[in-house]
């Protein structure tokens, strides 16, 4: 093929052309496959680290939600505490049956307003955290108060108060008197109560049995020793319902009425001691 020199110089701009397209296009290709491979590593390290975000998020609820469960518990067992507690102050107080119902829900109520939006996590648990410590006071203060109430009816139950006997009359004073068995002048150290024989003789004061059964004089004995230096002693029993050492109540029965010992016929001697001296027990049985 002859070729003009018009031609040759064409074909050779025309090759030339060729050879940068085909070049520009190959350095497009290769330059974007490597932008899309930094691109796609760029987007992988960022979804990793979101997912680690995800993944803390997702633990830190976990721990949370594990706390606020634990703390629910412990919440828990301090109402059942306190429920029990305010069971036992309520019966040591002494108050009207139904008045404090620590078994029941609270009574509470009013018109419900629609469309409040729920507490957000936070401030929940701030109220959660103020719950349980406004528990743990008042659970302290129950403790405290039970303890003072059992405290005052211990002290009313250990006061010596009241009648040796539920029923009878007093035969004899305290003091000098003349002895129904010499006829002489004596000296009477108790009262005696006269009463059916068996009927039923009682503590007038709550304490401990120091003595129980036969003393030159009284017959068959109960001492009981009440504490702050009182001691009361119940003589001439047909029988000891008692032990050395057993606690005794008020009004719990310690014997029945008898004439064992220096005794003219059923009754009690009843005798007050306060810190080892005799005294006179009328005062005593006339308190309320």
């Amino acid at each position: 093929m002859r070729l003009t020199r018009k031609v040759a110089v064409l074909l050779g701009v025309a090759g030339i052309g060729v050879v940068v397209l085909a070049g520009t296009v190959l350095f497009g290709v290769l330059g974007q496959g490597a932008m899309g491979k930094a691109m796609v590593a760029d987007w992988r390290g960022r979804l990793l680290d979101q997912q680690a975000q995800v993944d803390a998020m997702r633990d830190r609820s976990r721990a949370e939600a594990q706390a606020v469960g634990r703390q629910l518990a412990q919440m828990q067992a301090r109402l059942v505490r306190m429920e029990a507690l305010g069971a036992r102050v309520t019966a040591v107080a002494d108050l009207d049956e139904g008045e404090f119902a620590f078994s029941e829900p609270v009574p509470q109520g009013g018109p419900s307003v629609i469309g409040e939006a729920a507490l957000p996590w936070t401030e929940l648990r701030g109220e959660l955290d103020g719950l349980a410590r406004d528990l743990r006071a008042r659970e302290s203060q129950l403790e405290v108060l039970e303890s003072l109430l059992r405290n005052r009816d211990y002290r009313k139950d250990a006061a010596v108060a009241g009648r040796p006997v539920k029923w009878g009359w007093m035969s004899s004073p305290y003091g000098h008197r003349v002895d129904p068995f010499s006829g002489k002048r004596s000296w009477h150290a108790g009262v005696d109560f006269a009463g059916k024989a068996g009927s039923e003789v009682i503590a007038v004061a709550s304490g401990v049995v120091t003595h129980a059964g036969a003393r030159y004089g009284y017959g068959e004995m109960v001492e009981i020793t009440h504490g702050d230096g009182y001691v009361t002693r119940y003589g001439h029993h047909a029988e000891v319902a008692v032990a050395l050492g057993d606690i005794v109540k008020k009004g719990q029965v310690i014997g029945l009425m008898g004439s064992s010992g220096r005794a003219t016929g059923p009754h009690v001697h009843f005798e007050v001691l306060k810190h080892g001296r005799q005294v006179d027990p009328a005062r005593y049985v006339a308190r309320r």
